[in-house]
């Protein structure tokens, strides 16, 4: 049996090249800061004892907030805390 050549054409439409207006100029790009993005990063494993995590957990629905979320947020105030002087 011989194949369709109709879902080929139907892509021809979305592969035709774009006009020359339409093309980007790449040589006078810029570098762009994007400060509000989020840092990134790194997973880590700790193991923590079941009633601590249903603590934490209970806690961060009562914020409404994940619980992971909420574990972060109290690592960085500690962390903060103990860093003045």
């Amino acid at each position: 049996m011989k194949a369709s050549k109709k879902p080929a054409r139907r892509a021809e439409r979305y592969c035709l090249p774009l006009p020359e207006s339409e093309t980007f100029d790449f040589s006078k790009a810029r570098k762009v800061a994007l400060p509000k993005l989020k840092p990134p990063t790194v997973s880590i494993s700790i193991r923590l004892p079941r009633y601590l995590i249903e603590r934490v957990k209970a806690a961060a629905n009562k914020r409404d907030v994940p619980y992971q979320s909420l574990m972060k947020m109290w690592l960085y105030e500690k962390a903060e805390l103990k860093m003045e002087p």
